[in-house]
């Protein structure tokens, strides 16, 4: 998503929080993020001035590339700290060493992702869609992902590959946490037989395929937040978002991603001010509008727009350990089930 809001920083909130004398060390701190990691440049440009450090934000695709790129270059790290690994992902990070402890005791999560990994934000995909397409169309919105599978609905859903897309993954993980993993591929088997559209990323799915935006298809798996980033990024002014959130058994997967060091990297004093930083209360009111995620510090104040980002009363989850154990299986079976 574009990323349009002027931010106003607050200064006096972040030089609070930002105590600490400037770095001798001039050599910046490396940050390992991942393709949708946003905030706005006046507020990372503030934390260098009044902490001293030095920010080299290094973009590594999706989360599950970013991973990879942690894991195959373990031996020289390349990047000092890592921000958007999430309860999909840890397990995996941990089983290849990836992460060093790191402690932090501040602040109120209101969830967790790993004893290694402080957390920041989370959010939950789901499934999107279309109200005017709908409205045209007369058909009623599925109440069940069963009755996805139904003739009424043959080539509406569009989802993103579960091999190349973090939310695409999250949501097979959100069927098989929700079905059990029997029941989860056959319900994909024959959405396969009732034209589901797989595509490579969740912009391809969101920006093309997506009917809203001159695509095809009114259904899209997308996020709980996409509803009110519509209004935000909207051209006329509007009060009521042209999409909806559909929170389906099954269908609704918490992703819950954070902040941690990186197994071998350096500049520990800087990288615990960053870590600090992105529990701050700038930060946590700042990311709601910029990765439109949830802010994970309790009693954070959330922006006007996400009203239009109603959280789900239930989604489904699996243990990390078991994402570890059987996700890459997972996806294969997946890629066998529906692709081929």
């Amino acid at each position: 998503m574009l990323h349009r809001r002027r931010f106003t920083l607050a200064a006096t909130a972040l030089a609070a929080f930002i105590s600490l004398p400037a770095l001798a060390d001039d050599a910046p701190l490396r940050v390992l993020v991942h393709s949708s990691f946003s905030l706005p440049k006046p507020l990372l440009a503030q934390f260098e001035a009044e902490s001293g450090v030095k920010l080299s934000i290094i973009k590594a695709g999706d989360a599950g590339e970013m991973l990879n790129k942690l894991i195959l270059t373990r031996a020289q790290p390349i990047a000092d700290v890592v921000f958007g690994l999430d309860n999909a992902s840890v397990a995996k990070a941990q089983a290849n060493k990836v992460l060093e402890p790191v402690a932090y005791t501040q602040g109120s999560a209101t969830a967790q992702v790993d004893a290694n990994v402080v957390p920041v934000d989370y959010g939950f995909v789901n499934l999107n869609f279309d109200k005017a397409a709908f409205a045209k169309s007369g058909l009623a919105l599925p109440k069940t992902l069963e009755d996805l599978a139904q003739p009424a609905y043959r080539n509406l859903l569009v989802v993103p590959n579960p091999a190349t897309s973090s939310p695409g993954y999250a949501f097979l993980l959100a069927t098989i946490a929700g079905m059990g993993e029997e029941k989860a591929f056959d319900w994909w088997a024959r959405m396969r037989g009732n034209g589901v559209k797989a595509v490579k990323g969740w912009t391809e799915a969101y920006y093309t395929e997506f009917s809203r935006n001159g695509g095809t298809r009114p259904l899209v798996v997308s996020y709980a937040s996409s509803p009110a980033a519509e209004v935000f990024y909207s051209k006329e002014k509007i009060t009521e978002s042209p999409t909806g959130n559909l929170f389906l058994k099954g269908g609704v997967f918490r992703q819950v991603e954070g902040v941690a060091l990186v197994a071998g990297g350096g500049q520990r004093e800087a990288a615990g001010k960053f870590i600090r930083f992105m529990r701050s209360g700038v930060v946590q009111e700042a990311l709601q509008t910029t990765m439109w995620m949830y802010p994970i510090e309790a009693h954070t104040p959330l922006a006007d727009v996400m009203k239009h980002a109603v959280e789900p009363t239930a989604f489904d989850s699996l243990p990390a350990e078991t994402i570890a154990d059987k996700g890459t299986g997972w996806v294969a079976r997946w890629t066998q089930v529906v692709l081929k």
